[in-house]
């Protein structure tokens, strides 16, 4: 079982894949993928790893990967130029669950969310969406600046 850690959150019981954080180092660190997208997997009872976009997939196919009636946790680097022209890079977490996902899906996500979120140690920002409008780029524009 090397590829399950062993803790787990106590409210939900949902674990977490082990290539789950290695994938997010190798897009905080390696710049390997654009966005990861991840979902509970209730029968292995844990977080895996559903989606990573590539290096130059663009906000729109990360945006077009998030399923619009169920519930994921993303990880999305995004990439800004400051007023001094300097290139930066920040990390947003985002708590993916729609208002037409089922009850279930929401409690679940919603009770594993801090014990997934810590897993992910570099996140800069954190957004919790419900709809496309709560996560549109500029938002992301805002936060970065």
């Amino acid at each position: 079982m090397a590829f399950l850690r062993s803790s787990s959150n106590a409210s939900s019981g949902m674990g977490v894949a082990e290539d789950c954080r290695d994938i997010f180092l190798e897009l905080q660190r390696k710049k390997t993928h654009r966005y990861v997208i991840f979902k509970i997997d209730e029968k292995q009872k844990q977080v895996i790893v559903e989606k990573t976009g590539g290096a130059t997939e663009s906000y729109d196919d990360f945006l077009a990967s998030l399923p619009e009636n169920d519930c994921r946790y993303a990880v999305y680097d995004f990439d800004f130029v400051t007023e001094e022209n300097c290139q930066k890079s920040k990390i947003f977490f985002i708590a993916w669950s729609p208002s037409i996902s089922r009850i279930r899906a929401k409690m679940l996500y919603a009770t594993s969310k801090d014990r997934f979120r810590r897993e992910m140690d570099g996140v800069h920002y954190e957004i919790q969406a419900t709809d496309p409008s709560e996560v549109d780029l500029e938002i992301l524009r805002d936060r970065a600046h």
